[in-house]
């Protein structure tokens, strides 16, 4: 394949589109690989379909490897599939809905569970067809509220979506295994470096789910680790749970007066100056923060929640919006609490919470931290303004409606395995994959008849990739201030040749140059702009980051050309340090090249 600049449809640009906020889509913009169309949706480019189709080879190449075939559906879907399996509703705002013009209902997919669920249904209905793995690359659509950071949070987004059908668990379970090591070669070919993650299934559903996220400082995803092994989505973490303390002995609750403590330092403090404890000073870990959230439900309804956590901590409203799904999560607003005139900004506490505790069938709802258990001692509201509750039992003076995993996780916490403290970190999600066991097919009816002739549910998984988001993925970590490095194997091209001068000469080497390396069915992109400047071609080739470099100029005179190679490791490096430039004779030029491809290809 040769691709000569000067025909290429591509324009580059030496300044940052004002919308961009990552690497990624400052630089796909500026390098032509991409066009933003409208908020959250791009126009792809001839240099950054190439980049997008060499990812979806890797990815076609596995899933074929392991006996997964491949199928293509719609985007545009009716409403009753999702409407049977609820998600019509639980999807809520994320979805974009459209009406035909005789008012039928249908969305632009989001996903296809229902459909492939269908598709089985509608052709297979006995063990001997299963198991079965089918799957598509398709673009998606999600209505995302702030799309921001180019590919990585769009509005249209393309997919790989895979989906297993099993007799029974057992073969769900080996289903799931082959994805996931599919999984794991398709990162590796890409050059991409991944951390496996538990998670949580979310809308999805099913009984376990794992993630797949690229380390990287501007992910928007935090996971968490330990050096025993332990790895997790941070939505995904659970709690240890402390055991019970013995209450016999605790003094009875009281409250006090606690005037100016408007923050969780000035009641320390307060309660330490006036109400100070025989054994140890007083800290926000031992007083209790409720915090008042609004749930707004997929059904329309909004409902207050009150989560009880230690008042060290703060509300991670993801992993409350995990724990909830599918009801959408905010601080509740002044038009709530003038609803419930019971809760007094400032100083709620348990009394004015849960129906256990107040009496009430319409009580706020009342979710505690894991860590609340029996016996433990707080300090917490009185439910009136200027006033505290000291030495309130959990167990005794009040109880939850139920448990939350809502509270942050922080680097130091214990892994929910006991494998050592929990390192934080962030990733971008490239890869997700769920076993989703019987919820789609039991609400679409899919059943085969067994070895018995006994109708059985069918059991699947369903396994994605963002192939769009590997491309911004990988962006963000090839790269340098110059411009973009990719890998040899998505790389647009293996080698870019810069003709510079205005020599004739000059120009004819690089053709025969491009020639000889064509043959040896190298990919080669031509820079054979005459009329451009040697800075600009230069400028481009960096920003480009096409992986081999070589330029054609003033070292024709004694018979040699300069090959370079686009590393963004080399960027960090002083420039004594970094690889210089290899001067090759003008004969030798395409097979040193061509072996130079061949090395970054199987390395």
């Amino acid at each position: 394949m040769l691709l000569r600049m000067s025909t290429l449809f591509l324009r580059t640009l030496r300044e940052d589109p004002v919308d961009a906020e990552v690497p990624s889509h400052r630089l796909l913009v500026r390098a032509g690989y991409i066009r933003r169309a409208a908020p959250g949706i791009y126009t792809w480019l001839p240099l950054g379909l190439r980049v997008l189709a060499k990812v979806e080879r890797v990815v076609r190449e596995e899933m074929d490897a392991i006996g997964a075939q491949e199928v293509h559906f719609p985007a545009l879907l009716p409403r009753e599939p999702y409407e049977a399996t609820g998600r019509w509703t639980e999807y809520g705002p994320n979805v974009f809905r459209v009406k035909d013009r005789r008012e039928a209902e249908y969305l632009l997919a989001p996903t296809h569970e229902e459909v492939f669920t269908l598709l089985v249904k509608d052709l297979y209905s006995s063990y001997k067809d299963l198991p079965l793995a089918l799957y598509q690359i398709q673009t998606k659509y999600r209505d995302e509220a702030r799309p921001r950071a180019g590919l990585l949070r769009g509005r249209e987004f393309i997919m790989k979506d895979a989906y297993s059908f099993d007799v029974d668990d057992a073969g769900l379970e080996a289903a799931y295994l082959r994805q996931r090591e599919a999984y794991q070669r398709i990162f590796t070919r890409l050059g991409m470096d991944f951390v496996v993650v538990s998670a949580v299934s979310g809308a999805m559903g099913g009984s376990r789910s794992e993630e797949f996220l690229m380390p990287t400082p501007i992910g928007e995803d935090t996971f968490v680790r330990s050096a025993g092994g332990y790895a997790a989505n941070v939505e995904a973490v659970t709690t240890q749970v402390p055991a019970a303390v013995p209450y016999g002995e605790a003094p009875a609750a009281h409250v006090e007066d606690t005037p100016d403590t408007p923050t969780i330092s000035t009641l320390v403090a307060r309660a330490n100056e006036q109400f100070a404890r025989p054994d140890r000073p007083w800290t926000a870990a031992d007083t209790l923060k409720n915090v008042v959230v609004a749930l707004d439900h997929p059904d329309g309804e909004r409902e207050l929640v009150a989560i009880g956590l230690p008042g060290d901590r703060e509300v991670d409203l993801k992993r409350l919006e995990a724990a909830l799904a599918p009801a959408a999560v905010e601080a509740a607003g002044d038009a709530d609490f003038a609803r419930h005139p019971e809760l007094v900004k400032g100083y709620i506490g348990p009394g004015a919470l849960g129906r256990a505790n107040t009496g009430r069938p319409d009580a706020v709802r009342y979710l505690l931290d894991p860590r609340i258990v029996d016996g433990t001692r707080w300090i917490t509201g009185a439910d009136a303004p200027g006033r505290h509750v000291f030495d309130l039992v959990a167990g005794r003076d009040f109880v939850g409606d139920d448990t939350v995993e809502a509270a942050e996780v922080r680097a130091g916490d214990p892994a929910p395995d006991g494998s050592g403290p929990l390192e934080l970190a962030r990733g971008i999600e490239i890869g997700h994959i769920f076993a989703l066991g019987r919820k789609y097919a039991e609400a679409l009816g899919l059943k085969v008849l067994n070895e018995n002739g006994k109708a059985v549910t069918v059991t699947m998984g369903s396994y994605g990739i963002g192939v769009s988001r590997a491309v911004a993925a990988l962006a963000e970590t090839n790269h340098d201030d110059a411009g973009l490095a990719w890998p040899i194997g998505v790389a647009p091209a293996q080698v870019h040749i810069v003709a510079t001068g205005k020599d004739a000469a000059v120009f004819a080497a690089c053709e025969e140059l491009a020639a000889d390396l064509h043959g040896q069915r190298v990919e080669v992109l031509y820079d054979d702009r005459f009329k451009v400047s040697p800075g600009v071609k230069f400028a481009d080739a960096e920003l480009l980051g096409v992986p081999v470099i070589v330029v054609v100029g003033r070292g024709l005179a004694e018979g040699v050309v300069e090959v370079r190679l686009r590393r963004p490791a080399d960027a960090g490096l002083p420039a004594g340090e970094r690889p210089a430039a290899e001067q090759v004779p003008v004969a030798d030029a395409a097979a040193r090249i061509g072996g130079i491809v061949a090395e970054l290809l199987e390395a």
